[in-house]
């Protein structure tokens, strides 16, 4: 098999050859053209912190220590803020020996401020699935800014499978975008380390920047979509004389970049965590851009990229145009039967500022 990242058509095969199993049959549109969506179980347990089972240990087995109760989400249930729940997954996986896996919160779950991670059997660390893995998957969850109402069969992660090492360098990057324009900066920054993305300060025509999210507000039911009013949770942040804003540590922004990016349909990218050497804040907790995102009919228009952004530990300015992330590319290993946006009913294409599913 060509090294990349699984489209679509394969990962129904891996389901359909038992590498995936699942407690109960697929939703009809979990298979996403470079991903799957993973299913919460029917219960979660509250945990006292965090945990990494480590090597030659069972997730079960650390529950068992560290499990404070257990919560039936067959008819659904709140999680609080603040607080660290562990949930099995109704998939797990039979990996053949050349196939790894790496997953990430869904796009919807990144701009509810929902940190999740996945564990496996023996991880020395989150969100990787070793290659030839077999096991079962768990999802650790820890809403940060809204409580949320979740329940069996909620989608909050997402998981690629790869083969081989087909990550792009510098010099594939610059020809990839000559060929395809992957993003509308003028002077692209484009390194080993990907293409940079920067932020956006000046706003729409409106002066509207981004927002900010609201404290001690109603759930979030994380299955409905247009159910709830954003100023019922969310401060709109305007535009300053100054071009700046500053990031205070316990508050969570929904920002944009300032390029419109391209994904091309024969690849997949990731925005990955910036270094914190050139400041201290986490950008874009849903790091899959799938093949097709800010694709045409005609080509690559490019759609701007909706960025999570939380500061650590202590404030910090953002100043306009300001790099806060790097967009890594990825082949696929073949072209996905579907693309992003083109065939599928996508929620974030050719998208500008714009909050999760779940607001009207």
């Amino acid at each position: 098999m060509t090294a990349g990242i699984l489209p679509d058509r394969e990962i129904a095969r891996l389901h359909q050859s038992g590498a995936i199993a699942s407690a109960r049959p697929l939703d009809p549109d979990q298979i996403q053209p470079a991903s799957l969506d993973l299913r919460l179980g029917p219960k979660a347990y509250r945990v006292r912190a965090s945990f990494l089972p480590g090597r030659g240990r069972t997730v079960a087995e650390k529950l068992e220590r560290f499990s404070m109760h257990e919560i039936d989400l067959t008819v659904g249930a709140v999680l609080e803020t603040g607080c660290v729940y562990v949930v099995p997954i109704l998939e797990s996986l039979a990996l053949p020996a050349d196939l790894r896996a790496a997953t990430n919160p869904k796009s919807s779950t990144g701009r509810l401020d929902i940190f999740t991670r996945v564990l496996t059997d023996g991880a020395p660390e989150f969100d990787k699935v070793a290659a030839g893995y077999h096991g079962p998957l768990f999802i650790e969850i820890s809403p940060r800014t809204f409580p949320i109402v979740a329940r069996e069969g909620s989608r909050l992660s997402q998981i690629r499978f790869r083969t081989g090492d087909a990550v792009l360098g510098g010099e594939a990057l610059e020809a990839l975008h000559a060929a395809e324009q992957l993003t509308s900066a003028a002077r692209p920054d484009i390194s080993n380390m990907g293409i940079a993305v920067s932020i956006d300060l000046k706003g729409d025509a409106s002066g509207l920047v981004g927002y900010r999210g609201k404290r001690h507000t109603g759930v979030v039911d994380v299955d409905r979509r247009a159910a709830h009013d954003v100023l019922d949770y969310w401060e709109p942040i305007r535009r300053s004389g100054t071009g700046e804003l500053v990031l205070d540590p316990d508050e969570f922004y929904i920002l944009v970049s300032e390029e419109a990016v391209h994904v091309p349909p024969d690849y997949a990218a990731e925005m990955t965590p910036f270094d914190p050497l050139v400041g201290e804040f986490r950008v874009h907790y849903a790091g899959f851009f799938d093949p097709g995102f800010g694709h045409g009919r005609a080509g690559g228009t490019g759609s701007r990229a909706v960025l999570e952004v939380r500061s650590h530990d202590v404030p910090f300015i953002l100043e306009h145009g300001q790099t806060v992330g790097r967009l890594v590319y990825e082949p696929m290993a073949s072209r996905p039967d579907r693309l992003y946006g083109l065939d599928l009913a996508s929620n974030y294409q050719a998208q500008g500022l714009k909050l999760s599913k779940h607001f009207r």
